[in-house]
């Protein structure tokens, strides 16, 4: 985990040079968690994360009670808050909006949250959470959503009933939360890890990774090392270690965005062994992966997998 550590306390000082102040949580990439997983992020002093119901089902089996993302949680064996994004609700903005009307899209996903609150009536810190992918819906609305959102915040501010909050503020007030029987690991896609891990070509590009990072492992070990050149070598070793390299891997993606992955995360792995004075092995110049899906474009945005 000594990698995953660095990445996030690299992320903590990238956010607190940014926002001037440390965060209180955060939605751990793609939503993604394990039991270690959960354990380095309360490590770096986090008080919750965020990931989706997907995940939570998981957790839960045959348990499960009604809505049981609408409730946050405890992780077993740490402090943490976990709660788990409405998925019908997030999804409707994210993949469905887009193609309505927007005032007509307001009124429907207000028209929502009323039923998700009646339905929450007596349920004590009852919450939905809706959280989507930052930079991918917008995108695919007119204007980049602009009337949508001006007409959606304007809605929900002056609702007598629904209120607008953070997870900060949830997390300071909620009642007592119960715990998960278990942590399942898994992320927002289908609540697993199989979009990174699993495919043969996915599983190739592990292999690279693992070969560097022992590579890594071996120049670290020389004392003679400096304290730039270590640097220069975990910014790059950090950049080999990107999730969206493994999506984009397998021939079910389309041709374009898999050659162009395919390359990229080559050539960084090749920068790597070039950083700690080494030649980078005759594999790395051979393509992983041939992507043979759908072209991006074609009504399926590259989340919706």
């Amino acid at each position: 985990m000594e990698r995953a550590g660095w990445h996030m306390a690299e992320a903590l000082r990238v956010f607190t040079r940014i926002f001037g102040r440390a965060p209180s949580g955060c939605w751990p990439s793609e939503g993604a968690i394990s039991g270690p997983a959960l354990k380095v992020i309360e490590q770096h002093g986090l008080q919750w994360i965020a990931t989706s119901s997907n995940v939570l089902r998981g957790c839960l089996g045959d348990t499960a009670p009604p809505a049981p993302e609408l409730n946050a949680w405890a992780a077993p064996g740490n402090a943490l808050q976990l709660y788990f994004r409405h998925d019908e609700l997030s999804d409707l903005i994210g993949f469905s909006y887009s193609k309505w009307h927007g005032d007509d899209a307001v009124r429907h996903f207000v028209g929502e949250l009323e039923r998700v609150a009646r339905e929450c009536e007596g349920r004590p810190g009852a919450m939905a959470l809706v959280a989507l992918d930052g930079e991918n819906a917008w995108e695919h609305f007119p204007f980049n959503g602009y009337y949508f959102l001006q007409g959606l915040y304007a809605a929900l501010a002056a609702h007598p009933q629904l209120e607008l909050t953070t997870l900060s503020a949830c997390a300071a007030r909620a009642p007592a939360r119960p715990v998960l029987p278990r942590v399942q690991a898994g992320s927002w896609v289908h609540g697993t890890l199989a979009t990174w891990i699993g495919d043969r070509d996915k599983n190739a590009g592990w292999d690279l990774l693992v070969a560097a990072k022992h590579a890594t492992d071996e120049v670290f070990a020389s004392p003679a090392l400096s304290g730039d050149a270590r640097h220069a070598i975990e910014r790059q070793l950090a950049l080999c270690e990107s999730s969206d390299w493994f999506w984009w891997f397998g021939d079910y993606n389309p041709f374009e965005a898999v050659r162009d992955f395919d390359r990229l995360f080559r050539h960084q792995l090749g920068s790597l062994y070039r950083l700690l004075g080494r030649e980078p092995p005759e594999s790395l110049a051979h393509a992983l992966s041939v992507g043979r899906g759908a072209p991006e474009g074609g009504g399926a945005m590259r989340r919706a997998q």
